[in-house]
């Protein structure tokens, strides 16, 4: 079985990073997807608490049996993406785990803690975001190339941080959210 984990913050989940794994999945790339928020001590502005966004990543992938969700990512033992990936390659007893990212991540690889450990034991799964110059990100890897795999798939620049200043217009917020993301959202004050 070949598994896509897909990390992030999901502060909140939108309907690219949904789409995101569909296409992975349909296109072959990978049997199944797991979604691994990112834990509380990760230190990024305005990032709600993991709980509430752990629950909208599984309100946003209810009903698909291709797409799981993880809590490793609050567990300080899985601090860093490579211990996390070696998690589940134990955990599946499978040497086919892909690690799912954009460009702008690969962009800075290099300083995360064990990049060439990653790259020498995994395969990255790159998604193309905005006008990224791939070819100039990828000389940095120039040894790794046949790991690091360029998905060329058709997105808008949908983020996290656009859906948070929208959320105000239901009617718009609706065509980039789940409808059921949104509902936790109002419901539970988020992002005020």
């Amino acid at each position: 079985m070949k598994i896509g984990i897909f990390g992030g913050s999901f502060n909140p989940p939108h309907n690219m990073h949904k789409n995101i794994a569909l296409n992975l999945i349909n296109n072959g790339y990978v049997d199944k997807i797991i979604y691994i928020p990112t834990g509380d001590s990760y230190n990024k502005k305005g990032l709600i608490n993991f709980q509430d966004r752990y629950n909208m990543v599984n309100l946003m992938i209810e009903n698909n049996n291709n797409l799981s969700l993880s809590d490793i990512g609050n567990n300080e033992n899985y601090k860093y993406t490579y211990q996390t990936l070696d998690y589940f390659k134990e955990k599946y007893k499978t040497e086919e785990i892909y690690f799912v990212c954009g460009t702008d991540n690969l962009n800075d690889f290099n300083n995360w803690k064990e990049y060439e450990y990653i790259l020498k034991n995994y395969k990255l799964l790159v998604i193309r975001r905005n006008n990224d110059d791939i070819n100039e990100i990828l000389k940095k890897y120039e040894n790794y190339k046949d790991n690091i795999i360029i998905i060329n798939i058709k997105m808008n620049n949908l983020s996290s941080t656009y859906i948070r200043k929208i959320l105000k217009n239901k009617q718009e917020v609706l065509k980039y959210i789940d409808k059921n993301v949104y509902l936790y959202i109002k419901n539970k004050l988020l992002y005020k």
